[in-house]
């Protein structure tokens, strides 16, 4: 099981590749806040036009 540190770094490296390939996001839009990431991937699924798991298959 990864710690948090593990986590909060392969996080930030995924923010950076969404950026790169959708540039209208901001980092509002990729705020990761405990209990608030249905809304996070609400705002993304919104701007990107993709599902959850079209956005996560970027990252495979």
């Amino acid at each position: 099981m990864p710690n948090s540190t593990e986590i909060k770094g392969a996080w930030n490296e995924m923010k950076g590749k969404i950026k790169q390939k959708y540039a209208e996001l901001t980092d509002d839009d990729l705020t990761y806040e405990e209990g608030k990431d249905d809304e996070m991937w609400g705002r993304l699924q919104q701007k990107i036009g993709k599902t959850k798991k079209e956005i996560m298959s970027l990252f495979e």
